[in-house]
């Protein structure tokens, strides 16, 4: 068999990982230098990463996040009263294998949808199947699904989640066809499942936000209790770049 057969049952397998890297290394005459076991370790790691990269990137994509977000391009000017070991904590995960809830809130435009989203990538970086919605999209989605009898299909996708990501909560006060959707979400995924809540309204404030008390206690129970709390202060940072790109100009002229 030759090289060029070779290649051509590699990439018949989708072992698209191994084809590449040793066509590169037929490419480049490095394949003379590997002894049979370094060549085959060297195949096998191509076609690991390649899989998990595609893995990854299918997860992000499944996630449908609002933002592509980083930790690393999180802002932590201290005026904004965000804990950088707090963020990189978090970023590990372990608060998903853990199944803790984390809850985002301040002003508008100070940065939680990002820090949610940034946290979201790291976790479909390390495997975790995640799901992104703005709440009160989700809510309007699950309504049209009732009336379209897609209701249960559209929650069972929510509830394959390992991380449930829901933005925007509470920016309008739930009607009582929406409290009874988010508690039986919550409950569906209370000890299953890690839930990141972002608002603008402090949580003090979601009680009388979701409305009926019944429904508010239990909801709040599930998801507030021993949560993680990232309490963002500051100017909205969708005023603060306009300054900042202002002041760059400033130095040219």
């Amino acid at each position: 068999m030759n090289n060029s057969d070779t290649l051509d049952k590699l990439r018949s397998l989708k072992l698209y990982g191994m084809f590449h890297a040793f066509k590169t290394n037929l490419e480049t005459g490095s394949v003379e230098g590997y002894t049979p076991d370094q060549l085959l370790a060297e195949l096998v790691d191509a076609e690991y990463e390649d899989r998990m990269n595609r893995k990854i990137n299918r997860l992000i994509d499944g996630a449908k996040f609002r933002y592509k977000a980083s930790i690393e391009l999180i802002n932590f000017n201290r005026d904004r009263n965000i804990d950088r070991s707090q963020i990189l904590r978090l970023a590990e995960c372990a608060f998903i294998e853990n199944h803790d809830n984390i809850l985002i809130t301040g002003p508008t435009g100070i940065g939680k949808s990002y820090i949610a989203s940034a946290i979201g990538h790291q976790a479909c970086a390390k495997g975790f199947r995640v799901v992104y919605w703005s709440a009160p999209k989700l809510f309007a989605r699950l309504k049209q699904a009732k009336a379209d009898n897609s209701y249960f299909k559209e929650v069972a996708k929510i509830l394959r989640a390992e991380l449930l990501i829901l933005d925007d909560f509470g920016l309008h006060p739930l009607d009582n066809q929406s409290r009874l959707m988010l508690m039986e979400i919550v409950e569906d995924l209370h000890g299953k499942t890690s839930m990141i809540f972002t608002s603008q309204l402090p949580v003090s404030a979601w009680f009388e936000m979701i409305g009926e008390k019944t429904i508010a206690d239990a909801v709040l129970d599930r998801i507030v209790h021993d949560a993680h709390r990232i309490e963002a202060l500051g100017e909205s940072m969708r005023k603060v770049r306009p300054k900042k790109l202002e002041d760059l100009e400033n130095t040219f002229q």
